[in-house]
């Protein structure tokens, strides 16, 4: 029942879009792309909806090849804005389950319930253009699951959306995957990937360079990482001192440090006892997906959450 990237390459002219992936998707698993733009995950969606073929390579889904797959099979959110401006919410919405097979009663049966479920039941007459953007993302992932499919593939799902609407986005795909289904999505933001994935795979320059559950990409650097705070001291300027302690991050809440292979991080803790220092918060943890993502690809811009590739840093 998996979904199996098998050896998938493509080149448009002279960029190598894709160039031999493997990746396997478990059924009813939340899996995350990621990498800078330009790196091959809408290529990858794509191929994996048929819209493009490989060059080589194929794409199998429970045993099936994608291309002898029924349309309905699949479910997709692309990035662009895909709604009829004129047309209403509830028009356009039944329009695109018709496509799919679905009956017009049964369909606006389930349109009207998912507006309820995203708080804008009265937008079912409203035309696409009188929307917000976010409102208009929520009417474009009702159109991409109205039929039911097995599989949802989403390009940058979360673009555009306020914390609120981001939270209800967030509490469909938890349903769609009670309900068995298989997401993909492709995101800049690494905190809604820990969040939500279990697996996750990271494009650079058309090849996988990272991939796995997202315990294990986390735990395979071999790296430990611990986030102290203390009572009345944000500076924490001792930390920096302790053999084998590399300060990472300095916040609010607490500042991270990496220590090196063979020191015991809960040496931090004893350290700052020692010291007659009152701790509120100890944590050893794991590298973030955000310090991993840099390792490997290059840098995120904090200002506009977005991410530059190597070739950006100069």
């Amino acid at each position: 029942m998996s979904l199996l990237i098998d050896s998938i390459s493509k080149r448009f002219g002279d960029v190598q879009a894709l160039d031999d992936i493997t990746l396997q998707i478990e059924p009813g698993e939340v899996f995350g792309f990621l990498g800078a733009n330009g790196a091959g995950k809408t290529t990858a969606m794509r191929i994996v909806l048929d819209i493009l073929r490989p060059d080589s390579g194929t794409i199998v889904w429970n045993g099936k090849l994608n291309t002898e797959l029924p349309r309905d099979t699949w479910g997709y959110l692309p990035e662009e804005r895909g709604l009829y401006a004129k047309m209403s919410v509830l028009e356009q919405l039944v329009f695109f389950a018709k496509l799919h097979g679905v009956k017009p009663k049964a369909a606006e049966r389930e349109t009207r319930e998912w507006l309820e479920r995203f708080r804008i039941p009265e937008y079912a007459d409203r035309r696409a253009e009188q929307l917000s953007k976010g409102n208009q993302q929520k009417i474009q992932f009702i159109a991409a699951i109205i039929h039911d499919p097995q599989v949802l593939l989403m390009d940058e799902p979360f673009t555009g959306l306020d914390p609120v609407n981001a939270a209800l986005l967030k509490e469909a795909f938890l349903e769609m995957k009670n309900r068995g289904k298989t997401l993909i999505f492709s995101t800049h933001q690494m905190e809604t990937v820990e969040e939500l994935c279990e697996s996750i795979a990271i494009l650079d320059r058309g090849r996988v360079v990272v991939g796995g559950s997202v315990r294990e990409v986390r735990r395979s650097t071999g790296r430990q990482m611990v986030r102290v705070a203390v009572q009345g001291d944000t500076e924490m300027a001792w930390l920096g001192t302790l053999d084998g302690v590399r300060v990472t991050r300095r916040g609010q809440d607490y500042t991270e440090a990496e220590v090196a292979q063979g020191h015991d991080p809960g040496s931090v803790l004893k350290a700052a006892l020692s010291r007659g220092l009152e701790v509120r918060h100890f944590e050893m943890t794991d590298p973030s997906l955000e310090q991993i993502f840099i390792e490997h690809v290059g840098q995120i811009d904090t200002s506009e959450r977005t991410l530059a590739p190597k070739a950006a840093r100069a």
